[in-house]
């Protein structure tokens, strides 16, 4: 029997659109998040408290989670991130307005903390790791999922001059890079438009735009995929996760090989492996006893 792994392409599962917004504050990116199905809503700024937007939420099904809950904390986010992934709920969107705000609170923090010691960017480390763990765990939820944020100016050579070349989002400079889709929201007269800036998806070309709007994003995206009810993981049992342990001890697996399996799940321990992931682990150790 073959040991071969792959499988047709066309059995993938679609899955739902990971994104960031980004763009200067008043064109519409709030919004337009807000306009998604089932917001859970963390919302770091208090700009999104006003009666317009709370109303718009709750017409959409949606929750709100404020800096009085915790929205300003990366550890808050990141166990959110966790549940949402794995209990039943009803919420089809996670919504972060800003990551701009939880990324330099976080750089600030630890500022405050080296005080004189600051140097060479060292404030931001933290940040940084905090950003991948959340990128992580945002990458196991089956929702949607937009992280709104500000804008700033990106910088270049040109002509042999330092000169502003674009706009990027004024967060960890490798969110773009982590995510489906990256959107620069933009006012175009009395028209307000998304521009890809970032793309890995067929249906959204680098440099074409769109309106802002859930209706012209879902027609392009695949309403059916992104409206369809989040399914939780099923969690790895105690006795699996023991047995992986076991196992690992017993063959001495070095450290890199299940960090590998770990970056692989976007699980930070043994114990966020899913059902699947920790068969398949257990299946392949045993293979390995003589």
């Amino acid at each position: 029997m073959s040991k071969l792994k792959a499988k047709d392409p066309t059995d993938a599962e679609p899955s739902k659109p990971k994104m960031v917004l980004y763009g200067p504050a008043g064109v519409g990116k709030t919004w337009f998040a807000l306009s998604f199905p089932g917001v859970y809503y963390i919302s770091p700024e208090l700009g999104a408290t006003r009666k317009h937007y709370t109303e718009r939420l709750k017409s959409n099904g949606g929750v709100y989670l404020g800096p009085e809950d915790g929205a300003l904390d990366f550890e808050v986010l990141i166990d959110q991130a966790k549940v949402l992934a794995t209990e039943k709920h009803k919420f089809k969107t996670l919504v972060v307005d800003s990551i701009t705000e939880v990324f330099n609170a976080s750089i600030q923090k630890e500022a405050e903390r080296l005080g004189e010691k600051n140097a060479f960017g060292a404030d931001k480390k933290p940040a940084i790791a905090y950003m991948r763990r959340f990128v992580n765990a945002v990458a196991r939820l089956d929702m949607n999922v937009i992280f709104v944020a500000h804008e700033k100016s990106e910088w270049g050579v040109v002509e042999g001059k330092r000169e502003e070349i674009g706009k990027i989002p004024d967060c960890w400079d490798k969110l773009i890079y982590s995510l489906d889709l990256a959107f620069q929201a933009v006012k175009r007269g009395p028209d307000r438009k998304a521009v890809v800036r970032k793309s890995r998806l067929i249906g959204f070309p680098e440099g074409d735009s769109f309106a802002l709007d859930y209706a012209a994003f879902s027609e392009r995206y695949g309403k059916d995929i992104m409206e369809k009810p989040a399914a939780p993981i099923v969690m790895a049992s105690p006795e699996q996760v023991a047995e992986i342990t076991r196992l690992v001890d017993l063959l001495k697996i070095d450290a890199d090989t299940t960090e590998k399996w770990l970056e692989k799940a976007n699980a930070e321990n043994f114990s966020e492996f899913n059902v699947s992931q920790a068969e398949k682990i257990i299946k392949s150790l045993k293979s390995k006893i003589q």
